[in-house]
């Protein structure tokens, strides 16, 4: 693994054959690992290792395949015939693979709700949050009010029974007969129907007072905000005893509800129906089952036992919702196509465990682009039908990636970074959800800023590239990493093709030219690189000078210079421009002999670049570097158009601890060529994406013009900055207006906070302003109460003057930015491709 697989010495003269950037497909499926930890390289089969994994596995220097990284993946993936197109035949033995329970994890993952939502909601499983109180009373409050409540309405009952309430038979003797009462207002019964009258007409108004009781003392927020937010099995047992009390009450008659009832049974029945023993027993059963039904009810005690019964079934996971019974597993799509054998196979793959959401994924891309050509349709179905889940795999072989840091959902490309925190700042409906980023998102560029161990790399860049990796995987995006080296952007055997700069091990080169053969596209991209951070000198001068110094040499060479040549070549070297002139006159190449000639006329002159060309250039023409950005026919440089053109997972690794600047000056130049070659590309269906871990001194004005036209081509560019004046102060307002989605983490400066400020823009809030006014009274007992009032206090009796107003102001401010963002916290603004955004969020980061 430290040689990235090779064996030798980098160099001109070192004897060897570059490694193919990746193995052909492999003769027997991997294994599937876990849909979230995946398989330790070790612990796979040897036909899925990576090519960093080689040495260990055995191979030979000799069986390398020769050519350049976009031949070796073209041979990769065509060497041999593609599993569509291979000949039928019995399928290879599978790998065995433990049979899990019904219900498989990918299964239920296949299976789960993804709701439509705004910009950069973890859809995975979403349920919406619970509607927003107005105000919430504070426990003291209601605790006191309901206790009020209670207490009255116990005085009016006691008042009510005693007879001290004047005119309380008056409503009743309205409705009934005259002989059934004494005379007078106050008089009782005098028949045996008045006292019967009399007992229904106190248990109605006994039950008008307990719930007027209820409302007016808020009895039922109390028991949800007290009991039921407890859960079970405190609920089922607070139902359970206030059903015993309530009971004993009714059976004591202390509650008028048996009497009544029993009235009112024999004024419908007649009286003689109580001379029946077992209707008198139905009876009481049913006063009883009447009581305790709202209690059960109230207690929820039918669910607490339906859990019990079923408490060997594993509890789903608290953050997803429930699988829905839809038909998601069945792979309709093929159905509907006709294709009923390729359904079942992969229904049956994904109920036992063989599949993961990685093959989900991509099999679902690869069907989708069958669609679109006819004649792809039968060798897909068939490659399902022998080989199930490992049909239309990755060119690498792999399934999966070694190790996952945080949580994906590769059927929608959203990896998870976050909460979002419960603060005023957030809207209320996106307090607690989850914060996730996929490419409709990066492809309006992300830009973040932070200190120092602030979280950028491991809690933001790593998931991000994580991500793209596992979508490269399916077949639905390419990216490209880069960072220092020994940054945590992943392991090899998550890349296909990783590049060290500088470790005489690695196995791959960089083309400072872009692999293009334009000297005029290849001097514009160089000049970007070597001086598009000087703001003395003007880069289109500069690409002017290299042009007139690459068109000759490679019409001469076939080839552009080297470094140690083009340095040359830039310092104005006498031997060097007559070699070059003695091949182009031996060409017959008039044309670039006219540009040779202007070139020895300009050089020395005022304002010539060539100067700070060579000495850039010279940063790159150390030992250390030696054999590196070779050209010619045995150079094997990475060239970065194939990641336009097939899903692949490159990382750069660049020597940021002893040559600062020449990484710096690599990493401004895979920026310009990333934005040159994206935007000039025809196939846009691939999405293609640039990660750069620190991207300080990185950011021309050519590439923010470049970033500005990279959401229009299906691609997107991730810059991390330790802080925005990394990049030249002109640049601060167009970088922050090119890139659609920012991330502002703890710990940054005023100065930052400022520019994010005015970036995010302001918003209309309703502000309360209150004013105290102290009471002078006129009265002597009024100043009286007063007085005592501040002794008993300590305060003067005052009136409060509220003021409401609406006013604009800032989402978040300079000095919130710099001070109120908790550490492991980041204030993150996103938008989408098509024009959706989200306002500033305080995210919780959790990697």
């Amino acid at each position: 693994m430290d040689d990235d697989g090779t064996r030798g010495v980098r160099g001109p003269s070192a004897d060897r054959t570059p490694e193919p950037a990746v193995p052909p497909p492999p003769a027997h499926p991997p294994r599937v690992p876990h849909p979230a930890t995946g398989t330790h390289p070790a612990e796979r089969h040897p036909a899925e290792r990576h090519p960093g994994d080689r040495n260990q596995a055995g191979q030979n220097p000799g069986d390398r395949h020769p050519g350049t990284p976009t031949e070796r993946w073209r041979a990769g993936s065509a060497s041999a015939p593609p599993l569509e197109n291979r000949p039928a035949g019995p399928a290879p033995a599978a790998p065995p693979v433990e049979r899990p329970a019904p219900g498989a994890p990918v299964d239920a993952w296949l299976r789960t709700p993804r709701p439509q939502q705004e910009p950069g909601v973890w859809r995975y499983g979403y349920t919406p949050p619970p509607p927003e109180e107005s105000e919430r009373v504070s426990d003291r409050s209601l605790l006191v009010g309901a206790l009020i409540s209670l207490l009255s309405a116990l005085l009016l009952w006691s008042l009510w029974r005693n007879g001290y309430l004047p005119y309380r038979l008056v409503p009743l003797k309205l409705f009934t007969p005259g002989g059934w009462w004494n005379p007078g207002t106050s008089g009782g019964p005098r028949t045996i129907e008045g006292s019967d009258a009399l007992t229904v007409y106190e248990a109605i108004l006994f039950g008008l007072l307990a719930y007027g009781c209820g409302r007016i003392g808020n009895f039922s927020e109390l028991f949800r905000r007290h009991v039921a937010e407890r859960g079970q099995p405190f609920l089922a047992l607070a139902a359970a005893a206030a059903a015993g009390l309530t009971q004993l009450l009714v059976w004591k008659e202390t509650l008028p509800v048996v009497r009544p009832v029993l009235v009112l049974v024999a004024s419908v029945a007649g009286g003689e129906i109580y001379q029946s023993q077992t209707v008198v027993n139905v009876i009481y059963g049913l006063i009883a089952a009447a009581v305790l039904w709202p209690f059960a009810r109230l207690g929820r005690w039918r669910e607490l036992i339906a859990a019990r019964r079923g408490s060997g079934v594993p509890a789903p996971d608290a953050d997803a919702a429930p699988a829905t019974t839809t038909s998601a597993d069945q792979w309709p799509e093929l159905r509907a196509a006709g294709w009923t054998d390729a359904a079942d196979t992969l229904t049956a793959e994904v109920r036992t465990g063989r599949m993961n959401d990685v093959d989900v994924a991509r099999l679902r891309h690869a069907w989708r682009l069958a669609t679109r050509r006819p004649d792809r349709l039968g060798p897909l179905a068939e490659s399902v039908l022998r080989t199930g889940g490992a049909a239309a795999l990755h060119p690498s072989g792999h399934r999966d990636l070694p190790r996952r840091t945080a949580r994906h959902d590769v059927l929608t490309g959203q990896v998870r970074i976050g909460r979002c925190a419960d603060d005023p700042h957030n809207p209320y409906i996106r307090r607690g959800t989850g914060l996730a980023l996929d490419p409709a998102l990066l492809g309006t560029s992300l830009l973040a800023v932070g200190p120092p161990g602030a979280g950028k790399s491991a809690r933001l860049i790593r998931p991000v590239v994580e991500a793209l990796a596992l979508r490269a995987l399916a077949g639905q995006a390419a990216v490209l990493a880069v960072g220092g080296a020994g940054e945590p952007l992943g392991p090899d055997d998550a890349f296909d093709v990783v590049v060290r700069v500088g470790h005489p091990g690695s196995a791959h080169d960089i083309d400072l030219y872009g692999g293009t053969t334009d000297p005029d596209e290849a001097a514009a991209v160089l000049a970007e690189g070597l001086v598009g951070d000087v703001g003395s000198l003007d880069s289109r001068r500069a690409a002017t000078v290299l042009a007139q110094l690459l068109g000759p040499y490679h019409a001469a060479h076939g080839y552009f210079p080297s470094v140690p040549e083009l340095r040359e070549l830039l310092d104005g070297t006498p031997a060097a421009f007559a070699g070059l002139r003695a091949c182009l006159e031996a060409a017959g190449h008039h044309a670039m002999l006219r540009e040779l000639d202007a070139r020895s006329r300009q050089a020395g002159g005022p304002g010539d670049p060539a100067p700070a060309l060579a000495d850039r250039v010279a940063l790159l023409d150390r030992p250390t570097f030696a054999g590196f950005f070779a050209t010619g026919p045995d150079a094997r440089p990475f060239e970065l158009r194939a990641l336009g053109q097939h899903p692949l997972r490159v990382r750069v690794d660049l020597p940021e601890r002893g040559h600062a600047e020449a990484s710096r000056l690599l990493t401004r130049l895979l920026l310009a060529q990333f934005t040159a070659i994206t935007a000039a590309r025809t196939d846009t269906s691939l999405f293609v994406c640039l990660v750069l871990d620190d991207a300080t001194h990185a950011v021309t004005a050519e590439t923010v013009r470049g970033i500005r036209r990279l959401r229009s081509v299906n691609a997107g560019a991730v810059l991390a900055l330790r802080t925005v004046d990394d990049v030249p102060e002109a640049l601060h307002t167009p970088l922050l207006g090119a890139v659609g989605c920012t991330a502002a983490f703890s710990g940054i400066t005023t100065w930052d906070g400022k520019r994010f400020a005015e970036a995010w823009g302001k918003e209309w809030v309703e502000t309360r302003e209150v004013a105290q006014h102290t009471v002078f009274a006129d009265q002597p007992f009024t100043r009286a109460l007063h007085a005592l009032r501040k002794l008993v206090t300590g305060k003067a009796v005052t009136t409060d003057a509220v003021t409401v107003r609406q006013v604009e102001r800032e989402r978040w401010s300079a000095s919130e930015l710099a001070y109120a963002v908790p550490a492991g916290h980041a204030v993150i603004r996103l938008a989408n491709v098509e024009g959706e955004h989200a306002p500033p969020l305080l995210v919780h980061l959790d990697g």
